[in-house]
């Protein structure tokens, strides 16, 4: 082999070097570029994907926060009643009669005041069977409002009565006591049936019924012993017949039907139910 045939074979081998280390670094730089691209897209698809997935959960969260306060309006207004009643406006009428009573009987009318206080125990009357007979006029307000007018109405009679010394006092401070008692359980039951938010506007709220009071058979009667009794009072100065036997005795079943109205209460079940838990929730005063 000349030395023509050696010098050839040396520079074909530097060419093959040449040529292989350009074709393997441009080799190695596509190949680094199809890498670094399939990992700048798979990047990319998983940004969003994650996107996708956080605006779906951000929908369903829109949509389920609008689903409860559409269902929280909903209660709202199925709660709320109406309170334009017979019932109801016979129950405020004995509320607002009951100052006027009292100054008729502080100033000795007696016979106007029996005869206002007669219209008072028939309204007292009316508005129950009214209630009873016809569904579209019974409310929930008018569970607490025929106690309310019906006690504030005795109480302020009894105060009266003691006052121009027709009355004993002790069956007044028993009597008033009683409906003291009976009045702030029926504002805590109120109070403890209104959901959250327990503002005042809510919870004077007169539409919107959150609790249902059930009087016991024995509250019925004393206060219809209660009303007679004060009616008879009245007529006794009229008809000349103060201090008589009848009179007498009904004052003790007054005092003894009293209290056994205040002890139903405690001891009676089902007396008030909350309208809005679904727990047991019917217990006595």
């Amino acid at each position: 082999m000349n030395h023509f045939t050696i010098l050839c074979l040396k520079q074909s081998k530097t060419l093959n070097k040449y040529w292989l280390e350009k074709y393997l670094k441009q080799y190695l730089i596509y190949h680094a570029k199809i890498c670094s691209t399939g990992i700048t897209n798979h990047h990319k698809n998983y940004i969003k994907k994650e996107n996708i997935t956080r605006k779906k959960h951000n929908v369903s969260r829109t949509m389920l926060q609008g689903i409860k306060q559409t269902k929280r309006k909903v209660e709202i207004i199925i709660e709320k009643e109406n309170i334009w009643t017979v019932p109801n406006f016979l129950c405020m009428g004995r509320i607002l009669t009951s100052p006027y009573l009292s100054y008729l009987i502080l100033s000795q009318d007696y016979q106007i005041a029996l005869w206002l206080l007669v219209f008072a125990g028939f309204s007292d009357l009316a508005d129950g069977w009214i209630a009873r007979t016809w569904s579209s006029q019974a409310s929930k307000l008018g569970t607490f409002l025929d106690p309310v007018a019906d006690k504030l109405l005795v109480g302020t009679l009894f105060l009266s009565l003691a006052w121009v010394g027709l009355v004993p006092i002790p069956l007044t401070c028993l009597v008033i006591t009683r409906d003291i008692v009976l009045i702030s359980a029926a504002s805590y039951i109120r109070y403890k049936s209104l959901p959250s938010p327990k503002t005042f506007a809510r919870y004077f709220n007169p539409t919107y019924a959150t609790a249902q009071l059930a009087p016991t058979s024995i509250s019925k009667i004393n206060t219809a012993i209660q009303l007679s009794f004060i009616a008879g009072t009245l007529a006794a100065p009229v008809f000349h017949f103060v201090n008589h036997p009848i009179l007498i005795a009904s004052c003790y079943i007054t005092a003894l039907t009293t209290l056994a109205g205040g002890l139903s209460y405690l001891i009676s079940k089902n007396t008030y139910k909350f309208l809005r838990k679904k727990t047991s929730s019917k217990t006595s005063f």
